[in-house]
């Protein structure tokens, strides 16, 4: 007896299953609040060198700036050099100080800021780059928050995946919300940038085990049949801390309370553990079988299924005791033994590092547009609930394939054409990226659907795990390809662009699950790799 069968006596589906997906909504709220509070918390508002003596008077302040401060090619004032004289047209003196006639030939000295920098604070009352000048030559630092609080979800969720199989998936979740909490809070309450990209790392290796729970938790009470579906619906979740994120974010414009905001939600969460189920699957796995009775029942109980103690035998909790030790603890050594599982390992690798590199890269760098940082936002919230409405549909009538690439292509279009519009042009460049973002979460809805259904059962989370990993590579990485603007403006999006196209490429070269049937084996992987090229030679 396989634990699918022992699901369907208690209901696999049903007011229970319903209830654990409520109860693991808030871990999928609260990712994305961490994921992306860069946007708001690592803000760079408008800022010129600080000059010190500026006159208190607001008439003489503009004359103040043109004095000491040069200008860009787009007319604004620079934010990083100064004057190393006072410049004007005239002599004119405000003060005690008097001004260069302007007389002497060629261009005017300029040296960079050396007593820091004035912020414009109608938007941002504080962020990390306000409070620690993270701005012209330290702009890097900036960066390198995101990138190490994804190597740190990268790492924790190696840690976590380790940790969750051997004491249990409920016992860790209510570790990763006391560890996120606590972590949360020290980021707040940081001091210097040292101690806020330490506790920021380590607050992405606590939040990365939601990344590793919620979804197994879901999935090993869940029927077959009713995985995709929920799947769907927990991730429309994501896009509710999406578009709470910028609520949020509109209302708190300090970066520290902001930072609170979003942690604090995991008081409820440590609270909401008590009516969490642990996974009957791996409690039977752990020889731990009154504690599987127990949950079963209350499984059976909520979703009205007459089960008494004869229906749940010891002898059929032995069988699946015994059936889910021997399928049990695969490795991702395995995710390469045969030829066609290589052949989908290596291109599942490719295709989610490009999903995550051109998703993450779009998000959160969205300097180049139009609107301000909330109404981008909002924007950008707002686009990816169609986007996965499209998908449910898409993936039913054209296939995984095909929407997969398909998606991943329009959204490198999307960034090719705005390569080719003048940055002038606010409103097209704000419309086309709004597009590409829909398509690049179009294309990361898709790719969790089609990649579970090209893995056996025996191996399908030993490959989401792997994937997962890859792509927490790209978004680590995604924050520092802006910085390619130092080399050429438009690189950046070039190198989301040319991501997102070989992704494209490689989602081409795997086979179609539209009809096929799950393979269970990996016996069954390999057989259907044969029939397709018999049936190619044939035609």
């Amino acid at each position: 007896m396989s634990f699918e069968e022992l699901l369907g006596k208690v209901g696999g589906f049903g007011p229970f299953q319903l209830r654990n997906l409520a109860l693991l909504a808030l871990p999928r709220v609260l990712l994305p609040m961490h994921f992306l509070l860069p946007i708001f918390m690592a803000a760079v508002p408008a800022h010129h060198c600080a000059l010190p003596g500026a006159p208190a008077n607001l008439s003489h302040q503009d004359l103040w700036l043109e004095a000491h401060l040069p200008r860009e090619a787009d007319g604004s004032f620079s934010s990083c050099l100064r004057f190393a004289y006072p410049q004007a047209p005239r002599n004119v003196t405000l003060g005690t100080e008097v001004y260069n006639s302007g007389e002497s030939a060629g261009e005017p000295l300029t040296v960079p800021c050396s007593q820091g920098w004035e912020y414009d604070r109608s938007e941002f009352s504080s962020t990390i780059a306000t409070e620690w000048d993270l701005v012209c030559q330290q702009r890097g630092l900036n960066k390198i928050t995101s990138t190490c609080f994804f190597i740190g979800v990268l790492v924790g969720a190696l840690v976590y995946g380790h940790l969750s199989d051997r004491f249990g998936r409920r016992r860790l979740l209510l570790v990763a919300y006391g560890s996120s909490l606590v972590l949360g809070l020290a980021s707040a309450a940081s001091v210097n940038y040292v101690m806020f990209v330490i506790t920021r790392t380590l607050t992405g290796s606590a939040l990365a085990g939601f990344t590793i729970i919620v979804l197994p938790l879901e999935l090993e009470w869940l029927d077959v049949e009713h995985r995709t579906v929920a799947g769907v619906i927990s991730t429309i979740f994501w896009t509710g801390g999406v578009l709470l994120l910028n609520l949020v974010g509109y209302l708190i414009r300090s970066w520290r309370w902001l930072l609170l905001a979003a942690t604090l939600p995991c008081v409820p969460g440590i609270v909401s553990i008590w009516w969490v189920p642990e996974s009957a699957r791996w409690l039977l796995t752990q020889g731990r079988v009154e504690e599987a009775k127990k949950y079963l029942f209350a499984c059976a109980k909520l979703n009205g299924r007459p089960v008494g103690e004869d229906s749940l035998s010891q002898e059929d909790l032995n069988k699946v005791i015994t059936m889910e030790r021997v399928l049990q603890k695969p490795s991702y050594l395995d995710l390469f033994r045969t030829s066609q599982l290589r052949h989908i390992s290596l291109c599942c690798v490719v295709m989610w590092f490009g999903v995550n590199f051109s998703y993450y890269g779009l998000t959160l760098d969205v300097s180049s547009l139009g609107l301000n940082v909330y109404q981008t936002q909002l924007l950008f919230g707002a686009v990816e609930l169609p986007s996965k409405i499209s998908v449910y549909f898409l993936v039913r009538h054209v296939g995984r394939r095909l929407t997969e690439a398909g998606m991943l292509l329009c959204a490198a279009l999307t960034f090719g054409i705005s390569l080719l519009v003048s940055s002038d042009n606010k409103s097209w460049i704000t419309a086309l990226l709004v597009m590409g973002k829909a398509f690049s979460e179009a294309a990361f809805t898709t790719a969790y659907l089609f990649t579970s259904e090209l893995y056996p059962t025996v191996l399908r989370q030993t490959g989401l795990g792997l994937t997962a990993l890859m792509g927490r590579l790209g978004a680590s990485l995604a924050p520092l390809a802006s910085l390619l603007d130092r080399v050429w403006l438009l690189l950046p999006k070039l190198t989301y662009g040319g991501m997102a196209l070989l992704a494209a490429c490689t989602a081409l070269l795997l086979p179609e699950t539209k009809t096929a049937q799950l393979p269970e084996t990996i016996q069954d992987v390999e057989r259907k790799s044969t029939q397709e090229e018999d049936t190619q030679v044939q035609h």
